[in-house]
């Protein structure tokens, strides 16, 4: 059973940054795409970036493309994720997961085990 486990949220002022990590295990982690995720209450969990298994693609949501920077570290087994210029609406919990595929996607479907979720809150 892969596990995934984020680290790295918390409480910062708009226009701030914060990196978040995401460590695997029990996966065979090179093979994968990885995501992140975030999620609010009362919404639907939304893709926030992915990365392909090489590490040499990348995709992202417009909502933050150009403020975040998803990478990895296949020796470490790591995913991390870079926030910078952060806003209020980027308050969320932030979910890291595996994908089923080499290649990234952004729907949910495509992701086999996530992780438990760290949450991030940007005030104003």
């Amino acid at each position: 059973q892969a596990q995934l486990h984020e680290s790295g949220g918390g409480l910062v002022q708009a226009g701030g940054s914060l990196s978040l990590s995401c460590a695997a295990s029990q996966l065979t982690f090179e093979h994968y795409a990885m995501g992140w995720f975030r999620q609010t209450p009362g919404k639907a969990r939304e893709f926030v970036a992915a990365i392909t298994w090489s590490g040499e693609g990348t995709m992202y949501a417009d909502s933050v493309k150009g403020r975040f920077t998803v990478s990895r570290d296949n020796a470490k087994n790591m995913v991390y994720l870079q926030m910078n210029s952060l806003k209020p609406e980027d308050t969320a919990v932030y979910y890291c997961a595996s994908s089923r595929y080499h290649g990234v996607t952004y729907t949910e479907s495509g992701y086999g085990y996530w992780g438990q979720g760290t949450q991030v809150t940007v005030s104003s």
